[in-house]
């Protein structure tokens, strides 16, 4: 029989300290603590919380947003690093599964920064460096694709886990490539997007995005989405009234849990900074896919086939390396 815990998972609804890694890395262990005092054996954190979303290249042409594109590189996280054992200390000291976006500096170039999520064990292991595959439109100007060597389900204290980045969620064979090794638990993280075109509302967009991966592979899925500070606002419009106004658009963030029917489990929290926390029972996701298992028997493998290379890619290979 295989391992179906009970067990409360936690999103977190937050801004980061913008563009100061260990501010925000010390907000996010507090949140961590937090979460674990209130229960929570996973804790979900949004996307590039360390240290924040490169919103200027929504804001700004490519070359007013280029300075901004160095002040991030040099507040970015290192993958090891010293952040990161600080985040893989907090999870290990109240035993917590921790999954948290962050900007990873590339180590071969400093033209090289990722999207990157961290999923770390309730042991403090970290357990994979997810990175996001594809950079969303603007994103591009800032982010680097990464690859399909971190497309993997984890055996966890909570469960079979997986996680993607944002608009990753709305890629099919991306989730599939999760659901496919077995994944019951969901991680997605977004960032608020107030600088999306003005009939694209995000919350719904979220909301969306999270009922369908639910309902078709019969799992739950723990949300969370930043949101922005006031300071933030400060630092990115300045007197730029129109870019206020933007950044202030209501309905750009929302976190929650959502069960195997696709419902939310509990009430989401929509713009607002805080966590929710859900109670989660994997038991649930047996008798919904008895009716539809589109990784088992609700599929056609003779039909239909998916080919994954999960090998990481690398700029330089010697030959020595390749024999």
């Amino acid at each position: 029989m295989p391992d179906l815990p009970r067990f409360t998972a936690a999103a977190v609804q937050a801004s980061p300290v913008y563009l100061d890694p260990a501010a925000t890395v010390d907000k996010a262990v507090a949140l961590i603590h937090e979460a674990a005092d209130h229960g929570a054996a996973l804790v979900v954190f949004p996307e590039v919380f360390v240290p924040g979303y490169p919103y200027w290249n929504w804001t700004m042409n490519p070359v007013q947003g280029s300075p901004w594109y160095e002040r991030l590189y040099r507040a970015a996280v290192d993958v090891p690093g010293p952040y990161v054992d600080t985040l893989r200390a907090a999870a290990r000291q109240v035993g917590v599964v921790l999954v948290i976006g962050v900007n990873e500096r590339g180590r071969h170039s400093l033209g090289v920064l990722y999207n990157t999520l961290l999923i770390i064990g309730a042991d403090g292991e970290l357990l994979d460096v997810h990175r996001k595959l594809v950079p969303t439109w603007a994103e591009k100007l800032t982010w680097t694709p990464g690859d399909g060597s971190s497309l993997r389900v984890h055996r966890t204290a909570v469960g079979p886990l997986g996680a993607l980045a944002c608009g990753e969620n709305t890629n099919t064979l991306a989730r599939f490539t999760l659901l496919a090794q077995g994944e019951l638990v969901h991680a997605a993280a977004y960032i608020a997007l107030p600088v999306a075109p003005e009939d694209y509302d995000m919350a719904e967009a979220i909301a969306l995005r999270a009922a369908a991966h639910c309902f078709e592979g019969k799992l739950f899925t723990v949300v969370s989405c930043s949101t922005i500070s006031p300071d933030m606002v400060d630092l990115i419009a300045g007197d730029d009234q129109q870019v206020r106004k933007q950044l202030a658009r209501p309905h750009s963030a929302l976190s929650g849990v959502f069960g195997p029917d696709g419902r939310p489990v509990g009430e989401p929290l929509v713009d607002e900074e805080g966590i929710v926390y859900a109670e989660i029972d994997l038991g649930r996701c047996i008798q919904p896919k008895q009716m539809h298992d589109i990784v088992g028997h609700y599929n056609r493998f003779d039909v239909f086939r998916l080919h994954v290379d999960n090998r990481p890619l690398r700029p330089l290979v010697f030959p020595e390396e390749e024999a």
